[in-house]
């Protein structure tokens, strides 16, 4: 069952087990009662998403060998902070289990290629994580 990284809000794969929303805020407009039925989560656990300073750099982060710099320069940032103690034992022990349980990560960006679960996916390949492409 291997874990699924996915974009908040698009319908539920079938087995995708737990959802997690690594998002700083929840969905705006949205009771709290409907985050799940609506497919955006089931658990929210904004430790893994970038602080709100390092959030903001890269949402403004523009197409382009520019951009592709400053994603860059967001990306290992981001690290820096998935480094910390209880985000690098989170993303271990979300590794270990994405061998024995269904569960999905993810955030509300449209291109996972610009948006930091592209990181997540990238730390929790290099911790062993199974992982469904």
């Amino acid at each position: 069952m291997p874990l699924r990284i996915v974009r908040l809000g698009t319908p539920r794969a079938a087995g995708e087990g737990t959802r997690i929303g690594t998002v700083r805020r929840p969905p705006r407009g949205v009771p709290k009662a409907e985050f799940a039925s609506r497919d955006y989560y089931d658990v929210w656990y904004p430790l893994l998403s970038p602080s709100a300073d390092l959030m903001a750099q890269g949402q403004q982060v523009q197409p382009g060998q520019e951009g592709d710099k400053a994603w860059e320069a967001f990306a290992k940032q981001f690290r820096k902070e998935l480094a910390q103690p209880e985000a690098s034992r989170t993303l271990d022990l979300l590794a270990a289990l994405s061998h024995h349980s269904a569960m999905s990560l993810g955030c509300y960006c449209e291109d996972e290629a610009r948006c930091h679960r592209s990181v997540l996916r990238a730390e929790l390949a290099s911790r062993g994580a199974d992982i469904a492409e």
